[in-house]
């Protein structure tokens, strides 16, 4: 059998084989570079589908050189995401740090409000873990210099540029006077429609199922209101997608493409850590929860014990980064006490359908045979439609 087919215009437009984009999944606590790391990347763009690096766990020097890694290991088109909230409260680091770019995570925590701080101290006196007094926080990273780091993506001309959090509008001029793509992310039809007319090329819309930060609306019901909103932006789908089944639905919708998270993680490139894939492949469909407490906005991860903990807390989340801080503190304390209980990474719905670690390459070719067999196969057979 020849090499399957699996092409729509956003093969053309991004000059990739097939219309399957790994997500730009970053870290989970401060101090880590989990998600979709360089690795991931070059398995996934060489496979015929297009990885994107997650930068929000880089300083912008290290962006630059994961950049410039992926270029050395592959000449395929690959992407990079960066987080661009609407604002970013750095006080309580520069009240830490005064002006350096290395400040202990523990420095930052004990500025964070006085009630957080007794919850933390409740929790680590019940639960016997240590402070993570190593780990520091770098406010030399992407997360903390967004402007910096996107200068770095167009220097370097990435091929399409994906914003995980925020909306890209204010610089599509500038990448594409740098021949450079760029995509926005949403979760709602009103948003789809601001990011199109802000001039994004492509647009993700991830329901409720999906992993990581994740609006309220299920895919499905989401799917048609964004490419409604959004046209004539080509759209991709995420949320609840892990197999050919999810893919050869999305592209029956109308979408493009599709945008993978969850699937990719749990991959030998995957960049999770080991705990968290088992997690995955442990889990139920019914094994995730959405809670503010990792980063102070709604975000789903595998269903472990410190959402239990937030939830019985009654506080408010502190904002986006602060949130971040506070439960880094602990998660560096739970991993480090090896508590698995009370640890679980990022991840969505679909991982009650996952149940193996293989390597990227071999899934993105897995993927598409599953969806050709579907298209070209098994729904002529079973749907007449004349």
């Amino acid at each position: 059998m020849g090499k399957k087919i699996l092409k729509t215009p956003l093969c053309d437009m991004l000059g990739i084989e097939y219309p399957i984009l790994s997500a730009g999944m970053g870290p989970t606590l401060v101090g880590e570079n989990t998600g979709a790391p360089v690795e991931l990347v070059v398995a996934v763009s060489e496979a015929g589908g297009l990885g994107v690096l997650g930068g929000s766990g880089y300083t912008v020097e290290e962006l630059q050189e994961a950049i410039r890694e992926i270029k050395k290991q592959t000449d395929k088109p690959f992407g990079v995401d960066l987080l661009l909230p609407k604002s970013l409260n750095l006080s309580t680091a520069s009240e830490a740090g005064g002006g350096q770019t290395r400040i202990p995570l523990m420095d930052v925590v004990r500025t964070l409000p006085q009630q957080h701080q007794d919850w933390y101290e409740k929790i680590k006196a019940d639960l016997g873990i240590a402070e993570p007094e190593d780990v520091m926080i770098r406010t030399d990273s992407t997360t903390y210099r967004p402007q910096e780091s996107i200068r770095v993506c167009i220097e370097e001309r990435v091929p399409l540029f994906c914003a995980g959090l925020g909306n890209p509008g204010f610089m599509v001029e500038d990448a594409h006077a740098a021949g450079m793509k760029v995509l926005g992310i949403t979760g709602n039809a009103k948003n789809a429609k601001r990011m199109a007319d802000s001039g994004i090329d492509l647009l993700v819309a991830q329901g409720h199922e999906g992993g990581g930060h994740t609006g309220r609306i299920g895919t499905m019901a989401l799917l048609p209101a964004a490419m409604d909103a959004a046209a004539p932006v080509p759209v991709l789908a995420a949320g609840g997608i892990g197999d050919g089944r999810g893919i050869a639905a999305a592209l029956a919708m109308g979408c493009t493409g599709v945008w993978m998270g969850t699937r990719f993680l749990a991959t030998k490139e995957g960049g999770a850590l080991q705990v968290n894939k088992e997690k995955i492949l442990q889990s139920t469909d019914e094994d995730t929860r959405v809670s503010t407490a990792y980063t102070g906005k709604t975000l789903r991860a595998s269903y472990n014990r410190f959402h239990d903990l937030w939830a019985e807390s009654g506080l408010d989340p502190i904002p986006f980064p602060g949130q971040v801080v506070l439960s880094s503190a602990l998660l560096h304390g739970f991993i480090r006490a090896d508590q698995k209980d009370y640890i679980g990474g990022l991840a969505g719905q679909v991982s009650g359908i996952i149940d193996d670690i293989k390597p990227a390459g071999l899934l993105v070719e897995q993927l598409v045979e599953e969806t050709v067999e579907i298209l070209s196969r098994k729904l002529p057979e079973t749907v007449v439609a004349k």
